[in-house]
C-alpha cells in the first residue's frame, strides 16, 4: 500500500511470519531518475532520487529473496528499464493493475490497465522475456465475471508466475463485500498460482487467513489493511498488543533511518482511533524520530543508534555522500535545498521547533542561519517549511548564548540530546 509498504513495515511483516512482502507502488519515472548506492552504515541498498537526494527505494539483504517490487507503469520499455535496474536486489517484479487512485488512473497506470489489455500484456511479456526473476501482476475484478476470467487467462498467457486478484471492482471500496466467489472461479480456471486479496475485513486473526484461502480456493493470501492495522496478524501464536507492535516497528524504523513523516504515517494507521488518547495526541505532536521514540520510552535506543550512525559517517536521510561524476553532473542540483548556501562555522544542534509548545511566537528575525555578534547558529534538523527552520535556528542561538537552558529545550521536546 502507498506509504505503508516501506522497508520498516516489510521487515516487521517478515519478522512476524509473512512469506513474501511487496513494496508500495513505485512509479517508473521516479525510479528512472534514481541511482543505486550501497549504504554501508545501514546495511541497505538505496535508490536515490537525483533531483532532490531523497531515497526512492531502500532494501536490504534480509529481504532480498522475499521482496517484490511493485511498479506503476504504462510503458513496456520503461518498465523493463526499471526492472533491470533493481533485478539484482529484489525477488520479483509486480505490475500494478489494481490501484484505483486518481494519480494512477490519470497516468494510465494501475487499474487503468484493466481497460488496456493489449498494453498490459505487452508490458508483462516484455518483462517475462527479459528478466531472470519472477514477474507477477495484481488486478481488480471486472463487473462481468466472464470478462474477468478472459482477462485473467490473457494475462496468464504472457508467462507470469502468479496473479493477485482483489475481489472488488475499481469503483468498490472496503465497505463493499469482497467477491470471493469470483476469486474461486479464477483460481479454478487458471493453471498458475492465484493470490487472493481483499479479505482484510474478515481477517481478524491468523486462523482467518486459512479460512479466506479455503473460501477462495486460491494458492495464497495477500493482506494489506489487516497487516497495516496490526502486522502481527502473520503470527501463528496470535495477535500481539498494539503497543508491542508499535515499539517493534519504531526500532526497525530507527535501524533503517526511516523518514519521520513515513514512520509517523504508519504508526497513525496502527493507532487509528487511539490517536485521540493522551498518548496519541502526544505522538501527533512529534516531528522527529527522536520525539516519536520518546513517546514510547525508546529514547535511549534512538540516541545510541544515532550516535552509532554518526560515528560511522551517516549524514542522514536528507543528505547523501558525494556522488560520482557519472552519477550526477552537478551535485548542487541535487541537495542545494538542504545546504546552508555555503555557510561555514555554523553552531549546529539537532533542534526542531514545535509550535504547539509555545503560547506566543518568538519575536526574532529568524533565518535558516542566525548571526549574532559574528557567530552563526543553525539547526541540523530539516524542517518542512522555512518558517520552522528559522525558528529552530533561533532556539539554537538562544541556547548557545545562555538565554535558554538545556532543561527547557528537553522539557518542551525541542531538542533530543
Amino acid at each position: 500500500m502507498v506509504r505503508i509498504g516501506t522497508l520498516p513495515m516489510r521487515l516487521l511483516a517478515l519478522d512476524y511470519g509473512a512469506d513474501i512482502v511487496y513494496t508500495e507502488e513505485l512509479i517508473d519515472w521516479k525510479l528512472l531518475r534514481s541511482f543505486r548506492r550501497v549504504n554501508d552504515v545501514l546495511g541497505t541498498v538505496d535508490y536515490i532520487d537525483k533531483t532532490d537526494g531523497t531515497v526512492t527505494f531502500r532494501t536490504c539483504l534480509r529481504e532480498r529473496n522475499k521482496v517484490v517490487l511493485q511498479i506503476g507503469t504504462c510503458d513496456a520499455a520503461r518498465a523493463l528499464k526499471v526492472a533491470k535496474m533493481v533485478e539484482q536486489d529484489v525477488a520479483g517484479i509486480d505490475l500494478n493493475m489494481g490501484c484505483p487512485k486518481l494519480f494512477s488512473m490519470l497516468g494510465k497506470m494501475g487499474a487503468a490497465l484493466l481497460q488496456e489489455p493489449e498494453m498490459a500484456t505487452k508490458i508483462l511479456k516484455t518483462l517475462v522475456d527479459n528478466l531472470s526473476i519472477p514477474v507477477t501482476c495484481k488486478i481488480r475484478i471486472l463487473q462481468d465475471v466472464e470478462k474477468t476470467l478472459e482477462l485473467c487467462e490473457l494475462l496468464a498467457s504472457t508467462g507470469i508466475s502468479a496473479i493477485a486478484v482483489h475481489g472488488r471492482t475499481v469503483n468498490e471500496r472496503p465497505q463493499h463485500a469482497n467477491r470471493n466467489e469470483v476469486l474461486k472461479a479464477i483460481s479454478s480456471k487458471l493453471l498458475i498460482p492465484v493470490i487472493a486479496n481483499g479479505g482484510s475485513k474478515d481477517v481478524q486473526k491468523y486462523s482467518d487467513i486459512s479460512k479466506f484461502k479455503e473460501v477462495t480456493g486460491c494458492s495464497s493470501v495477500m493482506l494489506a489493511r489487516a497487516a497495516q492495522w496490526n502486522c502481527s496478524i502473520f503470527c501463528k501464536d496470535g495477535l500481539l498488543p498494539m503497543e508491542d507492535v508499535i515499539k517493534a516497528y519504531i526500532k526497525i524504523a530507527v535501524d533503517c533511518d526511516n523518514s519521520p513523516s513515513n514512520t509517523k504515517y504508519c504508526i497513525q494507521n496502527i493507532l487509528l482511533e487511539q490517536q485521540e488518547s493522551a498518548l496519541g495526541k502526544r505522538f501527533l505532536n512529534s516531528q522527529t524520530l527522536e520525539q516519536i521514540c520518546a513517546v514510547w520510552e525508546l529514547s535511549d535506543y534512538c540516541c545510541s543508534k544515532r550516535k552509532e550512525f554518526e560515528e560511522k559517517g551517516l549524514q542522514g536521510r536528507s543528505q547523501v555522500s558525494p556522488m560520482k561524476e557519472d552519477e550526477v553532473q552537478n551535485e548542487d542540483q541535487v541537495s542545494n535545498k538542504r545546504k546552508f548556501s555555503g555557510e561555514e562555522d555554523v553552531v549546529l544542534m539537532h533542534c526542531a521547533f514545535l509550535r504547539n509548545n509555545y503560547l506566543t511566537d518568538l519575536e526574532l528575525p529568524f533565518r535558516s542561519v542566525v548571526t549574532v555578534d559574528g557567530r552563526k547558529f543553525g539547526s541540523s534538523f530539516w524542517e518542512k517549511n522555512k518558517k520552522w527552520a528559522e525558528q529552530g535556528a533561533a532556539l539554537v542561538c538562544l541556547y548557545s548564548l545562555g538565554l535558554l537552558s538545556e532543561k527547557a529545550l528537553v522539557t518542551t521536546g525541542n531538542v533530543i540530546s
